[in-house]
Order: C-alpha cells, then structure tokens, then sequence
C-alpha cells in the first residue's frame, strides 16, 4: 500500500508538472519572435531594430514591476485560474499581433503581454513546481521544468521555420504572409492550452489551508522577512548575471544574418538547433545538481557559460557555417543548463509557502531586471559600432557579468556559519 501510494503521489506530481511545463513552453515563444525572426519582423511590420528593442524593452519593465505583485496573487488567488487566464490573453493578443498593426499598437501589445505573463503567470508557475517537488529533487524539477519548456519551444519552434520556409517558397509567399501563419500557429496553441489548463490543472493541497493565515499577514512585514535573507539576494544575483547570459543569445538571429551572410532560413535553422540544446542542458543539469549541489554546479556552469559568450565575440567573419553552429550550440546547451538549474537554489532558501509567492516575485523582479535595460544597452551599441563591433563589445559585457554571477553561486554553496 505504501509503494502504491508513493508511486500514484509520484505520478500525480510528474503529469502536472508536464502540463505546467507545456503551457509555460508555449506562453513565451509568442513574445521572443525575434530570436528566430527578428529580421523578418523588422520587415514585415515596416519598423526599426530600435524600434523592436523599445518593444521588447517595455516587456520587460513591465515585467520587472509585475513581478512582486505577481507574487502576492500566487499566494492568495487560484494558480490553476490564473495560468489559465494568462494563456487565453496571450493568446488573444497574439490574433491582434498577426494583423501586424501600428508601432504603436506593438507596444500596447508588448506591454499587454507583460501583464497577461509576467503578473499572473509567472510566480504562479515557479511555486506550484516548487511546492509539487520535495527538498531533495528541486534541483530535477526545476531542470525538468525549463528542459521541457525547451522541448516544447524547439518542436513549436521547428514547425514554425518549417511553416515559414514553405509559405515562402509558394509563388505567392511572402515575408509578410509567411510570419502571419507563425503567428496563428502559437496564439492557437495557447487558445487550445487555455482550457486545458483549467481543467486539469490541480491545487496544490496546501493552498486551502493556507488561505486563512495569508490574508492576515502584513505584505509589508512578509517583504521584509524576505529581503533579510541572504540567500535571496545571492540567489537574485544568480538569477540577474545568469538571465543576462540566455538574453544576449536572442541577438544571434541578426548577427549571424547581417555579419556572416547566412540566409534567414538558415539563421532560423540554426537558432531552432540551439533550441534543441534547452532540454538536454536544464535536464542534465538539474540532475547533477540535485547529485552534487545546485549551487557548487551552477557556479561551474556559469562560469564555463560566460567564457562561451565570450568566444561568440571573436569568431572571424569568415568562419565556416559548422564552425558558427558549433559555437551556438555551446553557448545554447551552458546557458540553458544555468537556467535549468538556477531557480533550483530556491529550495536551500527555506522561505516558508504561505510567502514563497512573494520571495519569487521579488527574486525575480532583481534577476530579471536585465529584461528591461539590456535593449535599451544592446540598441546603441549596435547602431554606433558598426561591422559587428557593437555585437562583440556587447558579449563581452555580458560576459564579465557571468563571471560576477558564477562568485555569487560560489558564496552560496559555501557551507554558513
């Protein structure tokens, strides 16, 4: 009866952890077009690469200042209902996306986005992982988490420059038409989700009982309980130098395309291939994290992350095709193997439940801040160094910032005294 019961706990966490993990993979590909398309783009919607930086740079402030509220509604509202309600507005917007509207009908929608994703979606989805996974497997669920998004983004990601490549090679294919049906294809897999997510999606058991106590804690006392844990901070240092790490792969699209004259078709092949590296590297990560230490691991992976960004900045112009898709699918399997494993320090913070909402929302407002200076850094550096010159001086800042997150994971596996 014992084994029966562990191995049905153990199936019902697994199948709900794989339905979080497909609807977290196909929420955010919609808002990141631009890693695979982001030429494509500029030309379809008749804009500027600053001006898709500026829309990418307001999600991302709305996201830095959604993320503490988002905290307080995952400790206090349904994380069924508003995983599910995030999916049908993303979706819903994404049918408005395709019509490729005005400048500014794109930053309403950017900032649309932010709201419907980073305010009720995403501490709701980072604490139901972290409440169906016990203290001894964070480190796999979290790498099972963002190695499954990774699955799911690559397969979407594969039938999207597939569909892409086909429309524009019919004899009435075009730029314009060949993004639009990209476009149908994820909104309608978030529309579809949407449903499914309600309703099959569980409560953590926990919450119920919880409910009562929460609503009479001080938000501002639960704040300042957080904020005095060490750990947090590390663990938001992690987050801040790993994030910054992935980002800057989101410009691979572009400098592969404009400096070494490769096509869009085959700048989509290759990115998609880096794609593939998500679930290998966050999987393989979050075990061996979970086998040693997250935090010792994340230090190593960091660090040897940041020297791979580093060598992106110094391949030749003429480096051969193989070459340029080796590199990428380095830096693609480190980078992915830190965010699978980053949020995995979470677990060694002992943040009591009834405000792990909270602690990730404000984690995250720190980690990911970067989401919203970084285009606004990357911009001009692109524009006043031309040749590629702006790329490389861009990697190798991000790259320092690594290093300084590879120290912050070495302060936090050191044992506490």
């Amino acid at each position: 009866m014992s084994l029966l019961s562990l191995s049905s706990t153990a199936l019902r966490s697994y199948s709900q952890l794989a339905l979080i993990i497909v609807a977290a993979g196909a929420i955010y590909p919609l808002l990141y077009l631009r890693q695979n398309f982001e030429l494509s783009i500029i030309e379809a919607f008749n804009i500027s690469q600053t001006q898709l930086r500026y829309c990418s740079s307001i999600l991302g402030f709305i996201f830095m200042i959604t993320y503490v509220p988002s905290g307080w509604l995952a400790d206090r509202f349904s994380s069924r209902k508003l995983l599910a309600y995030s999916l049908l507005a993303t979706g819903l917007l994404g049918l408005w996306f395709s019509t490729m509207p005005s400048y500014t009908s794109l930053l309403i929608i950017y900032g649309a986005w932010g709201l419907a994703t980073g305010l009720s979606f995403w501490s709701a989805h980072i604490k139901l992982v972290a409440m169906l996974a016990k203290s001894d497997q964070q480190g796999r669920f979290f790498g099972i988490l963002d190695g499954g998004r990774g699955l799911v983004e690559a397969l979407l990601a594969t039938l999207a420059i597939a569909l892409f490549a086909y429309v524009l090679s019919a004899e009435s294919g075009s730029t314009t038409l060949a993004l639009k049906q990209v476009i149908y294809l994820y909104a309608g897999v978030l529309l579809v989700m949407a449903p499914l997510t309600y309703w099959l999606l569980d409560e953590p058991e926990a919450e119920p009982k919880q409910t009562a106590t929460v609503t009479k804690s001080s938000f501002m006392l639960d704040i300042k309980v957080v904020l005095r844990r060490r750990e947090i901070w590390l663990c938001a240092i992690c987050i801040a130098c790993g994030y910054q790490l992935f980002y800057a792969t989101y410009s691979f699209s572009a400098y592969l395309q404009q400096h070494f004259g490769l096509t869009a078709v085959m700048v989509g092949t290759i990115t998609v291939a880096k794609l593939w590296m998500r679930p290998i590297g966050g999987i393989a990560a979050g075990f061996i994290g979970d086998w040693s230490s997250p935090e010792k691991v994340l230090s190593i992976l960091l660090a040897l992350a940041s020297l791979s960004l580093a060598m992106m900045a110094f391949l030749p112009p003429s480096a051969a095709t193989l070459l340029m898709l080796a590199v990428v699918l380095l830096i693609g399997l480190l980078t992915y193997a830190v965010r699978g494993l980053y949020w995995a320090t979470l677990g060694g913070c002992n943040v009591p439940n009834n405000i792990k909402g909270l602690a990730i929302g404000i984690i995250s407002m720190i980690g990911y801040f970067p989401e919203f200076y970084l285009p606004l850094v990357s911009a001009p550096l692109i524009e006043h160094y031309p040749n590629g010159l702006g790329y490389k001086i861009y990697y190798l800042i991000i790259s320092l910032f690594g290093l300084a997150g590879a120290y912050a994971a070495y302060l936090l596996a050191r044992p506490k005294i």
